[in-house]
Order: C-alpha cells, then sequence, then structure tokens
C-alpha cells in the first residue's frame, strides 16, 4: 500500500528532483525571491526550511563541532558551498525570533506561452508581520434575515396590545367622562 507516499514529484526522476531543489533553493537564499512554476514552489518550500532550520541550530549550537555538522548536513542537501555560507553568516539571522513559515508564495497569472501556473517564493524578513486579513462580516441568509424580521414583528405586536391596554383605561375613563358630562348637560337642559 502506498500510504503515506505523497511527494510532489513535479514529472522528473528522483535525482533531477533532488538537484531541481537544491539549485531553487540555492538560488532562493542568494535572491531572497524567485519565480517560478506553483508545483515548483510548493516542493521548494518544505525543502527550503528544512535548510534554515538546520542553519537556526547551528546558530543555536555552542558546540563547534555541532555547528560543523549542521553546515555540512545543509550542505549535502543544497550542494552550493556560497548559498550555505550566506545562509549561515548573515540570512539566519532574520529567522531567529519565527518558529517556521519562513518562506511565502504569491500566486501570478498564468504564463502565456504554456498557461502554467506561475508564482513567487520569497523568504520572509524578520521584521514583516504579514498580510492581515480583514475580518469579514456575517452575511446572513434569506431565511435567517427573514426570520429575525418576523421575531421584531412579533415584539412589536407583543408590545403594542400592552401599549394599547395602557391606553385603554385611559380611553375608557374619558368615555364615562365624556358620558357624565354629556348626561349632566342634558340633564341641566331639561331643567
Amino acid at each position: 500500500m502506498r500510504h503515506l507516499k505523497h511527494r510532489h514529484k513535479l514529472g522528473v526522476k528522483t535525482a533531477h528532483r533532488g538537484a531541481l531543489l537544491a539549485n531553487l533553493t540555492a538560488s532562493l537564499i542568494l535572491h531572497k525571491r524567485i519565480q517560478t512554476t506553483l508545483a515548483k514552489a510548493k516542493a521548494l518550500r518544505p525543502f527550503a526550511e528544512q535548510v534554515i532550520t538546520l542553519a537556526k541550530k547551528a546558530h543555536a549550537a555552542e558546540d563547534p563541532a555541532r555547528k560543523l555538522h549542521y553546515r555540512r548536513l545543509a550542505v549535502s542537501k543544497v550542494r552550493d558551498q556560497e548559498a550555505v555560507a550566506l545562509l549561515f553568516s548573515e540570512r539566519v539571522e532574520e529567522f531567529l525570533n519565527r518558529p517556521g513559515g519562513y518562506t511565502r508564495i504569491y500566486k501570478l497569472v498564468p504564463r502565456q506561452g504554456d498557461a502554467a501556473n506561475v508564482a513567487i517564493i520569497e523568504l520572509i524578513d524578520a521584521d514583516d508581520e504579514g498580510y492581515t486579513k480583514p475580518k469579514k462580516t456575517r452575511k446572513r441568509s434569506r431565511r435567517s434575515s427573514k426570520k429575525a424580521e418576523a421575531s421584531a414583528e412579533e415584539s412589536t405586536k407583543e408590545e403594542a396590545p400592552a401599549a394599547e391596554s395602557a391606553e385603554a383605561p385611559a380611553t375608557e375613563a374619558t368615555a364615562e367622562e365624556s358620558a357624565e358630562a354629556t348626561s349632566e348637560e342634558s340633564g341641566s337642559e331639561k331643567k
């Protein structure tokens, strides 16, 4: 069974894929931002983040043998001495306070020649807070808005009879007073 065998194959052999990811990682470290296909960017992200984690471990290690060990592991993955030296000396300081998520992928419009999905993958700066999504306001469905209107109408109907009952004694009192007043007037006229 092929359980837990998911990999980004990229349509190439294993050795080709390893060389491709190593070269993309070296370019990403050197230039901080590269443009490639979306599939390659998605495959590159975990590979590059593993190398950056090795650099962070080397920076935190106190034993020089440990630092050398992590550097050699990174060189075996990236296969570019210059990129690894830059990562371990300068770029690692940008990621010390970040627990993960060192890269960001932006999707671009499809490429004109073959309509391939293109993306930009970049290293995130230390002071970058990222894009904050605006809070969404919930849209009420028709049914829920109708229910809200119906409940509002019911509450106003309940308040209306209560208001009428409060006004009703006053109306009755005025009716009695008017009846007395008319009877007095009619009685005074009869005299």
